[in-house]
């Protein structure tokens, strides 16, 4: 089975990367980023919601939701799934482009290769839960499903 592996922005497939510049509106809102919206409702119903949807970059978006200073939504770990499903689905059906690439990867095996994540990427050596590529090929499924 073929794997096509994906991170960087400004490398092949990058734009299946959160951090890619692909605006998406979810709840009549808009975000700059799907790392925008997914770091956001980690605060969602506070004021750091939108905070984190003012910052000018999704680096800066990230590293806003990561901070362990800031209240965490209570049922984060039951929700965080549901919310990155939620902004892919956005992002893949918002912008045609990025729809007609995720269909182009035919039946490819969709990896977030970085060791910076063992939950939503590989990892780096192939031992993470790559829950971003995951989330992928059950959007790009649902989209092909739909398409029929």
């Amino acid at each position: 089975m073929n794997r096509l592996l994906f991170y960087a922005t400004d490398k092949p497939y990058g734009e299946f990367s959160n951090f890619s510049r692909h605006a998406i509106t979810v709840d009549g809102l808009s975000w700059p980023t799907s790392e925008h919206y997914f770091q956001a409702q980690k605060f969602a119903g506070t004021p750091f919601e939108e905070e984190v949807r003012a910052q000018l970059t999704p680096m800066l978006a990230a590293q806003m939701g990561r901070r362990r200073d800031l209240p965490f939504r209570a049922d984060w770990d039951a929700v965080k799934d549901d919310i990155m499903r939620a902004a892919l689905h956005a992002k893949f059906t918002q912008h045609p482009e990025l729809r007609a690439l995720l269909l182009g990867t035919d039946d490819a095996i969709l990896v977030e290769h970085t060791r910076n994540d063992a939950y939503w990427a590989d990892g780096g050596d192939g031992s993470g839960r790559n829950r971003l590529g995951e989330l992928l090929m059950e959007l790009r499924a649902a989209l092909r499903r739909r398409d029929d």
